[in-house]
Protein backbone atom coordinates (compact mmCIF):
# COMPACT_ATOMS: atom_id res chain seq x y z
CA UNK A 1 0.00 0.00 0.00
CA UNK A 2 1.31 3.49 -0.94
CA UNK A 3 2.61 5.13 2.25
CA UNK A 4 0.62 8.93 2.48
CA UNK A 5 2.43 12.12 2.25
CA UNK A 6 0.25 13.97 4.80
CA UNK A 7 -1.42 12.95 8.01
CA UNK A 8 -4.15 15.99 7.27
CA UNK A 9 -5.79 18.06 4.74
CA UNK A 10 -6.93 21.31 5.45
CA UNK A 11 -9.68 22.09 2.26
CA UNK A 12 -10.34 25.75 1.75
CA UNK A 13 -14.45 26.38 1.13
CA UNK A 14 -14.55 29.00 -1.73
CA UNK A 15 -13.31 27.78 -5.29
CA UNK A 16 -12.21 24.26 -4.05
CA UNK A 17 -14.89 22.45 -2.45
CA UNK A 18 -17.92 24.48 -3.75
CA UNK A 19 -18.42 26.57 -6.32
CA UNK A 20 -20.38 29.71 -4.51
CA UNK A 21 -20.47 32.26 -7.30
CA UNK A 22 -24.05 32.81 -7.91
CA UNK A 23 -24.51 33.27 -3.92
CA UNK A 24 -21.49 35.20 -3.28
CA UNK A 25 -22.28 37.36 -5.83
CA UNK A 26 -26.01 38.35 -5.22
CA UNK A 27 -24.86 39.08 -1.52
CA UNK A 28 -22.30 41.68 -3.28
CA UNK A 29 -24.60 43.41 -5.51
CA UNK A 30 -27.25 43.58 -2.43
CA UNK A 31 -24.56 45.42 -0.80
CA UNK A 32 -23.25 47.87 -3.64
CA UNK A 33 -26.97 49.12 -4.56
CA UNK A 34 -27.88 49.04 -0.52
CA UNK A 35 -24.69 51.57 -0.10
CA UNK A 36 -25.41 53.60 -3.39
CA UNK A 37 -21.48 52.45 -4.44
CA UNK A 38 -21.16 52.47 -8.41
CA UNK A 39 -21.95 49.51 -10.24
CA UNK A 40 -18.95 46.89 -10.49
CA UNK A 41 -17.84 44.87 -13.89
CA UNK A 42 -18.14 41.34 -13.35
CA UNK A 43 -14.45 40.45 -13.08
CA UNK A 44 -14.10 42.90 -10.63
CA UNK A 45 -17.33 41.19 -8.50
CA UNK A 46 -15.49 37.58 -8.93
CA UNK A 47 -12.54 39.16 -7.05
CA UNK A 48 -15.03 39.12 -4.10
CA UNK A 49 -15.04 35.48 -3.68
CA UNK A 50 -12.08 34.09 -1.60
CA UNK A 51 -10.96 36.80 0.60
CA UNK A 52 -12.25 38.88 3.52
CA UNK A 53 -15.62 40.20 2.83
CA UNK A 54 -13.73 43.94 4.00
CA UNK A 55 -10.65 43.46 2.59
CA UNK A 56 -12.11 43.25 -0.70
CA UNK A 57 -14.73 46.22 -0.61
CA UNK A 58 -11.08 48.70 1.09
CA UNK A 59 -9.36 47.11 -2.29
CA UNK A 60 -12.36 48.27 -4.90
CA UNK A 61 -13.13 51.37 -3.19
CA UNK A 62 -10.72 52.61 -1.24
CA UNK A 63 -12.33 52.42 1.75
CA UNK A 64 -11.06 52.65 5.49
CA UNK A 65 -12.56 52.47 9.20
CA UNK A 66 -15.59 51.56 10.67
CA UNK A 67 -17.51 51.73 7.48
CA UNK A 68 -16.02 48.34 6.12
CA UNK A 69 -17.52 46.34 9.26
CA UNK A 70 -20.68 47.57 8.34
CA UNK A 71 -20.11 46.65 4.68
CA UNK A 72 -19.25 42.96 5.83
CA UNK A 73 -22.62 43.15 8.53
CA UNK A 74 -25.02 43.86 5.32
CA UNK A 75 -23.15 41.52 3.03
CA UNK A 76 -23.49 38.78 5.78
CA UNK A 77 -26.84 39.29 7.02
CA UNK A 78 -28.18 39.18 3.14
CA UNK A 79 -25.63 36.52 2.01
CA UNK A 80 -26.71 33.83 5.35
CA UNK A 81 -30.32 34.80 5.38
CA UNK A 82 -30.82 34.46 1.67
CA UNK A 83 -28.14 33.37 -0.67
CA UNK A 84 -26.11 31.09 1.47
CA UNK A 85 -27.04 27.64 -0.39
CA UNK A 86 -26.68 29.21 -3.78
CA UNK A 87 -23.77 26.72 -4.25
CA UNK A 88 -22.49 23.56 -6.42
CA UNK A 89 -20.16 21.09 -5.01
CA UNK A 90 -17.43 20.65 -7.79
CA UNK A 91 -17.56 17.24 -9.57
CA UNK A 92 -15.09 14.86 -7.84
CA UNK A 93 -14.97 16.34 -4.86
CA UNK A 94 -16.85 13.64 -2.74
CA UNK A 95 -14.57 11.17 -4.28
CA UNK A 96 -11.28 13.03 -2.75
CA UNK A 97 -12.34 13.08 0.73
CA UNK A 98 -13.62 9.26 0.36
CA UNK A 99 -10.11 8.18 -0.55
CA UNK A 100 -8.77 10.80 1.87
CA UNK A 101 -10.44 8.59 4.62
CA UNK A 102 -9.76 5.23 2.56
CA UNK A 103 -6.33 6.22 2.83
CA UNK A 104 -6.38 6.88 6.79
CA UNK A 105 -5.33 10.36 6.15
CA UNK A 106 -7.60 13.18 8.69
CA UNK A 107 -9.71 16.23 6.91
CA UNK A 108 -10.39 19.48 7.79
CA UNK A 109 -12.30 22.90 6.38
CA UNK A 110 -10.65 26.24 7.04
CA UNK A 111 -12.62 28.86 5.50
CA UNK A 112 -12.42 33.20 5.10
CA UNK A 113 -16.16 32.46 5.38
CA UNK A 114 -17.60 33.37 8.81
CA UNK A 115 -17.81 30.61 10.42
CA UNK A 116 -21.27 30.19 11.79
CA UNK A 117 -22.85 30.14 8.26
CA UNK A 118 -19.80 28.40 6.98
CA UNK A 119 -20.48 24.96 9.08
CA UNK A 120 -24.56 25.34 8.17
CA UNK A 121 -22.82 25.42 4.08
CA UNK A 122 -21.13 22.79 4.50
CA UNK A 123 -23.52 20.36 6.73
CA UNK A 124 -25.75 21.28 4.23
CA UNK A 125 -23.62 19.45 1.22
CA UNK A 126 -22.65 16.81 3.71
CA UNK A 127 -19.58 17.61 4.14
CA UNK A 128 -19.96 17.05 7.75
CA UNK A 129 -20.21 13.07 6.80
CA UNK A 130 -15.89 13.01 6.30
CA UNK A 131 -14.93 16.09 8.86
CA UNK A 132 -16.39 17.11 12.26
CA UNK A 133 -13.36 20.27 12.03
CA UNK A 134 -15.01 23.22 9.87
CA UNK A 135 -13.58 26.54 11.33
CA UNK A 136 -13.68 30.06 9.82
CA UNK A 137 -13.38 33.42 10.15
CA UNK A 138 -14.74 35.56 12.66
CA UNK A 139 -17.27 38.73 12.45
CA UNK A 140 -14.49 41.27 13.29
CA UNK A 141 -12.08 39.09 10.65
CA UNK A 142 -9.61 39.31 13.55
CA UNK A 143 -8.38 35.25 12.00
CA UNK A 144 -6.47 35.31 9.15
CA UNK A 145 -5.66 32.05 7.28
CA UNK A 146 -2.61 30.84 9.53
CA UNK A 147 -5.02 31.35 12.67
CA UNK A 148 -7.46 29.24 11.40
CA UNK A 149 -5.45 26.64 9.33
CA UNK A 150 -4.01 26.43 12.75
CA UNK A 151 -7.23 25.60 14.71
CA UNK A 152 -8.11 22.88 12.40
CA UNK A 153 -3.88 21.55 13.26
CA UNK A 154 -4.79 21.80 17.54
CA UNK A 155 -7.82 19.87 17.11
CA UNK A 156 -6.67 17.02 15.18
CA UNK A 157 -3.72 17.21 17.36
CA UNK A 158 -1.41 17.75 14.20
CA UNK A 159 1.58 18.90 15.74
CA UNK A 160 3.97 18.41 13.03
CA UNK A 161 2.91 21.26 9.90
CA UNK A 162 5.30 18.82 7.61
CA UNK A 163 2.75 16.10 8.21
CA UNK A 164 -0.01 18.77 7.25
CA UNK A 165 -0.69 19.55 3.66
CA UNK A 166 -3.43 23.04 2.46
CA UNK A 167 -5.54 22.88 -0.40
CA UNK A 168 -7.03 26.04 -1.81
CA UNK A 169 -7.47 28.44 -4.83
CA UNK A 170 -5.87 31.57 -4.02
CA UNK A 171 -3.13 33.38 -2.62
CA UNK A 172 -5.00 33.86 1.29
CA UNK A 173 -4.73 30.09 1.58
CA UNK A 174 -0.83 29.58 -0.09
CA UNK A 175 0.61 32.39 2.28
CA UNK A 176 -1.55 30.97 5.51
CA UNK A 177 0.19 27.21 4.31
CA UNK A 178 4.06 29.01 4.37
CA UNK A 179 3.63 31.02 7.72
CA UNK A 180 2.93 27.51 9.39
CA UNK A 181 5.67 25.93 7.39
CA UNK A 182 3.21 23.46 5.54
CA UNK A 183 3.12 22.42 2.09
CA UNK A 184 0.42 24.12 -0.24
CA UNK A 185 -1.69 22.57 -2.97
CA UNK A 186 -3.51 25.18 -5.70
CA UNK A 187 -6.31 24.36 -7.46
CA UNK A 188 -6.91 25.95 -10.63
CA UNK A 189 -10.44 25.21 -11.56
CA UNK A 190 -11.08 27.84 -8.51
CA UNK A 191 -11.30 31.44 -8.59
CA UNK A 192 -8.00 32.74 -7.29
CA UNK A 193 -5.22 31.76 -9.59
CA UNK A 194 -5.65 33.29 -12.97
CA UNK A 195 -2.19 35.23 -11.97
CA UNK A 196 0.93 33.72 -12.47
CA UNK A 197 2.37 36.00 -10.16
CA UNK A 198 0.15 34.89 -7.51
CA UNK A 199 0.97 30.85 -8.57
CA UNK A 200 4.82 31.61 -8.02
CA UNK A 201 4.01 33.05 -4.52
CA UNK A 202 2.23 30.41 -3.78
CA UNK A 203 5.24 27.84 -4.22
CA UNK A 204 2.54 24.60 -4.61
CA UNK A 205 3.81 21.33 -4.11
CA UNK A 206 0.93 20.46 -7.02
CA UNK A 207 -1.58 21.91 -8.56
CA UNK A 208 -4.72 20.38 -9.64
CA UNK A 209 -6.66 21.42 -12.57
CA UNK A 210 -9.94 19.15 -11.58
CA UNK A 211 -10.69 17.69 -7.70
CA UNK A 212 -9.68 14.06 -8.44
CA UNK A 213 -5.97 15.38 -9.17
CA UNK A 214 -5.35 16.47 -5.55
CA UNK A 215 -4.87 12.69 -5.37
CA UNK A 216 -1.75 12.33 -7.15
CA UNK A 217 -0.07 14.47 -4.71
CA UNK A 218 -1.66 12.87 -1.13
Amino acid sequence: MMENRYDLVVFDVDGTLLDTTQGVLAGVKYTIEKMGYPELKEEQMKSFIGPPIQDSFAKMYGLQGPVLQELATIFRDRYSQVDLLKAVPYDGIYKVFEKIQERGMKSAIATYKREDYAITLLKHFSFDRYTFVMYGADHENKRKKKDIIQMCMEALKIKNPKRAVMVGDTIHDALGAQELGMDFIGVTYGFGFGKEEDMALAKAVGWADKPEDLLLYL
